[in-house]
């Protein structure tokens, strides 16, 4: 199973030659297989709201007609994920990014990643 990081659903969705080969191979050959995390919409509403992302529909919209263009799942978060992201090592200072490590862990995801400080957590499996 694959998670999908913000900016690799980012690029799914907008602008897709900024995927990586294995990127978009690993997308295309996990299909129907692929999960985000609703941190995700969350991170990309909080983007939206501050001006830093321009998405064609309000963000709630935005999210779930991507979830269903490209079969997309969403993963849970949990207290248990929650408390996993608080206890990594200090690789990376961004919580988004540090539940998605946690939940990658904990759910034995393969994190489909551009963020080399996320690729150097260890026990992670990522793919770029």
């Amino acid at each position: 199973m694959i998670l999908l990081d913000t900016c690799t659903l980012l690029w799914l969705v907008l602008d897709q030659s900024q995927l990586s080969a294995a990127a978009t191979s690993c997308l295309r050959h996990h299909a129907g297989r692929l999960y985000v995390s609703p941190l995700t919409a969350f991170e990309i509403g909080q983007k939206a709201a501050a001006g830093k992302l321009d998405l064609a529909l309000p963000p709630a919209r935005w999210f779930a007609r991507a979830l269903e263009l490209h079969g997309l799942r969403e993963c849970a978060f949990t207290s248990t994920i929650a408390l996993r992201a608080s206890a990594l090592p200090r690789l990376h200072t961004d919580p988004f990014d540090r539940i998605l490590v946690a939940t990658a862990q904990q759910d034995a995801f393969t994190l489909l990643t551009p963020d080399p400080k996320i690729r150097a957590y260890p026990d992670l499996l990522t793919l770029w």
